[in-house]
């Protein structure tokens, strides 16, 4: 059976270090399963962090089978889980070497791949052998400096990945992609909690900002120092000084508390609800659809959420113009459109530009399984973001007029 790779970057000695943010993100998917599961973690030490990330995320059903790094780690790998007690020691096994394990659910690589592209290639298809069906992989590579490596994983993050992480806080920055190489079903994301993503910069306990916001900050802040060098007897740094904290702020990603109940929609996003109406588009299938349109100021938080748990189908781009959000024009604007398989039936999320949004961001490719409320993108400045529901199996709970707040307000119920 194919070994774990070795973890050294190419012309640098050392291994590549895992910090508490890479491993946070390896394990994401293990941590977001709310049902009993199995994983198998591979390439692990005593003091790694992504042992610890891993038994963080255990739930009482669960099972976690480790593979150490090398098989003369194995007995000291035991002490140290029989250490943590034994509610971690009758849920973790050691076995001194990959052959000995067991499919599951989410297989997790601890160490990151910095070897050729062949060693890598060969690495992703041993591990693969032990996915179930529907399962992940989660597998990491250092930016740059590798043999190969990167590059491979890239390309099966192209050809099998669902989502993609980058971890910049991390010696050194790594990108962690998550692959299922079999389908998931629709009705697995009912059983998930929202991802945690590196992509959100937190702030505060509460308070995050997209990395998108940080990127926007830093390109003010560079204009400042650059008019202040260019120009140091006049004061025009302090325009694009002074716009630094309200460009981030409009890109600042809350946390929210998504409501259990399951027969629960939630609103996509802040906004004030424009209209809610019952319409026919063919795009998306026979039969009526409830619309519940939500218009996003300036002002208002401009990540979007999806409104259900369910699992992404398609995503296609209408082109259109670029007309006022709160007009009945904005309809034929330029919109990005997400389509859910759900247990209900199709949903449809619609990412509207407005006057000023000129760009969308969806992060959710196609095969994604995104829980209730979970963060799937953004749309920059004003713009409007629409969800299409069955007419006939969803009842709305809000109307035009009304304020709503993204991953949290019930905006319909299933009927």
């Amino acid at each position: 059976m194919t070994q774990t790779p070795a973890v050294r970057i190419s012309g640098r000695p050392g291994p590549v270090r895992v910090g508490e943010r890479a491993a946070r993100t390896l394990v994401s998917e293990l941590a977001r399963r709310n049902d009993p599961k199995s994983a198998l973690l591979v390439g692990v030490t005593p003091e790694s962090a992504v042992l610890a990330a891993a038994v963080d995320a255990l739930l009482p059903g669960d099972t976690l089978t480790v593979v150490p790094a090398e098989a003369a780690t194995s007995a000291a790998l035991r002490e140290h889980v029989t250490a943590q007690g034994r509610w971690v020691a009758d849920r973790v096994r050691v076995v001194d070497s990959l052959a000995e394990a067991d499919a599951a659910e989410v297989v997790i690589a601890a160490e990151p791949f910095a070897g050729t592209a062949e060693e890598t290639r060969a690495a992703v298809d041993g591990l693969a052998k032990y996915l179930t069906d529907g399962a992940v992989l989660s597998v990491a590579a250092p930016l740059h400096r590798t043999a190969g490596a990167s590059a491979e994983l890239d390309r099966h993050g192209v050809l099998y990945g669902f989502r993609t992480d980058l971890v910049l806080r991390n010696t050194p920055p790594v990108r962690v992609h998550h692959l299922r190489f079999t389908p998931a079903s629709a009705a697995l994301a009912g059983r998930l909690a929202p991802a945690y993503r590196p992509s959100s910069v937190p702030l505060t306990r509460g308070m995050h900002i997209d990395s998108n916001g940080v990127a926007a900050a830093g390109i003010t802040l560079g204009l400042a120092a650059l008019a202040r060098i260019t120009r140091p007897k006049s004061r025009l740094w302090l325009l694009p000084a002074l716009a630094a904290a309200p460009v981030a702020a409009f890109f600042r990603d809350p946390e929210r508390d998504v409501p259990e109940d399951p027969s629960a929609v939630v609103a996509s996003a802040d906004g004030q609800v424009l209209s809610v109406q019952r319409l026919r588009d063919e795009r998306f299938g026979e039969g009526e659809w409830l619309r519940i349109a939500v218009f996003l100021s300036v002002l208002d938080v401009h990540v979007n959420r999806s409104p259900v748990a369910g699992k992404v189908v398609d995503y296609f781009v209408a082109d259109g113009g670029f007309v006022n959000a709160m007009k009945p024009d904005a309809e034929h604007n330029v919109a990005a459109y997400t389509v859910l398989d759900t247990e209900h039936g199709t949903v449809v999320v619609a990412q509207r530009t407005g006057l000023i949004a000129r760009r969308i961001v969806q992060r959710a490719p196609i095969g994604s399984l995104l829980a209730r409320g979970e963060r799937f993108g953004l749309i920059r400045f004003g713009s409007r973001t629409d969800v299409y529901l069955p007419a006939e199996s969803a009842e709305p709970l809000v109307g035009p007029g009304d304020k709503v707040v993204g991953g949290s307000t019930v905006i319909a119920r299933w009927s």
